[in-house]
């Protein structure tokens, strides 16, 4: 199948579920949304109390409850990243990201924050936080390999694998040009 096959064959009617459970302290926020018809993120909201707020001084993180627990089906992840305008023009970005949200969590979506900005930055509730992107995942069976192994012998089929350039090299070690 080629890319524009697949293209075709997918539309917006024919978007996976995804089921969200709204706690109290959620109602009114609305569900996550995509801001436009090719957005990959739906945007989360701060499920503060009313008349509340949170703020986040330089280098200070903070846990932002959303309301919201995600029913994920079996092979998909929800990915909690940041919003791209809050840390252009604030420093406000996830801690871990991308977060990730099992299929198998029944607990309330919370977002990690941290402010690297130089000034203080408020959260109110409703305040659109950070974004999540559901993707499939793909599990794997760990196998031990001996490190004086054959490997081009029928249980190990690594000869398909040959040595790179790089070698062992990493965190840095492919220049930065």
């Amino acid at each position: 199948m080629s890319l524009q096959d697949a293209h075709n064959s997918s539309s917006p009617s024919q978007k996976l579920p995804l089921w969200v459970q709204c706690l109290e302290h959620g109602q009114g926020l609305g569900l996550p949304h995509y801001a436009t018809e090719g957005s990959a993120g739906l945007d989360l909201r701060a499920a503060l109390p009313e008349n509340e707020s949170i703020t986040l001084s330089p280098g200070q993180r903070a846990l932002i409850p959303t309301g919201l627990i995600f029913h994920l089906s079996p092979g998909f992840e929800a990915q909690i990243r940041p919003r791209s305008g809050l840390a252009l023009k604030n420093g406000i970005t996830c801690l871990n990201t991308p977060g990730t949200i099992d299929s198998d969590y029944r607990g309330e979506v919370k977002v990690l924050l941290i402010n690297l900005g130089q000034e203080d930055f408020i959260i109110e509730r409703g305040m659109r936080i950070a974004q999540t992107v559901i993707a499939p995942v793909t599990q794997v069976e760990v196998r031990l390999l001996d490190p004086n192994s054959d490997l081009t012998s029928s249980q190990t089929d690594l000869s398909n694998q040959p040595n790179t350039g790089r070698g062992t090299g990493g965190f840095g070690s492919t220049g930065q040009k």
